[in-house]
């Protein structure tokens, strides 16, 4: 099983696809499409890599990051949710996007993804509730999105991965930050999280 590939990029299709070498074996992988247009022909590339195997073929699904290739394969695990599914969730969506969108049942932003219905929105939302781990979605590796839309402070990601570490779930630190202000010095906004945390406790 193929789970992570080096190489250089031969080729770019319009339908998602990389065409990838490594030591002279072209391989073909399926990625979300925002990864495609990153990608110049001729550089070199790193995938994280799931191996999916069917019947009648050997498909390499590649993303950017762990973090992606580990909500993909959530995903898979989703009822009615397959690999072109999972995939284009994935080229709408950040894992940490999607995270959110689970946990605040935000189904506009679920229906964002093309061939969502709102249907299909709350299906997926409450399944991920019940069958996954929802913090499992989001990642260190990625940057926190805030509840509006834009990219969070850098202290704000830092106060959320120590919370984390301190074993606070991603319910408990969203609310701890929920009226916390967006700056300020690390430390002043950890303890104000852990105050709060203290006191809902």
């Amino acid at each position: 099983m193929i789970g992570w590939l080096q190489g250089r990029v031969l080729a770019r299709g319009g339908d998602g696809e990389l065409l990838v070498d490594v030591h002279g074996v072209g391989y073909r992988c399926s990625v979300p499409v925002p990864l495609v247009a990153s990608v110049e022909v001729g550089a070199e590339v790193e995938l994280h890599v799931h191996t999916h195997v069917r019947e009648d073929a050997i498909v390499l699904y590649g993303f950017a990051t762990t973090a992606e290739r580990r909500c993909f394969e959530l995903l898979l695990s989703a009822h009615g949710v397959g690999p072109a599914l999972a995939l284009g969730i994935l080229s709408t969506l950040r894992p940490e996007a999607l995270a959110r969108a689970v946990v605040d049942d935000d189904l506009d932003t679920l229906c964002s993804v093309p061939g969502v219905g709102r249907k299909t929105a709350a299906r997926l939302a409450l399944d991920l509730k019940t069958r996954l781990t929802v913090p499992e979605l989001s990642s260190a590796e990625v940057p926190v999105v805030a509840v509006d839309g834009s990219a969070a402070s850098g202290a704000r990601r830092e106060v959320r991965a120590a919370l984390a570490e301190l074993g606070y779930g991603t319910d408990e630190i969203r609310r701890a930050l929920a009226d916390a202000p967006d700056d300020g010095p690390v430390e002043q906004q950890l303890r104000q999280a852990l105050r709060q945390l203290a006191r809902a406790r």
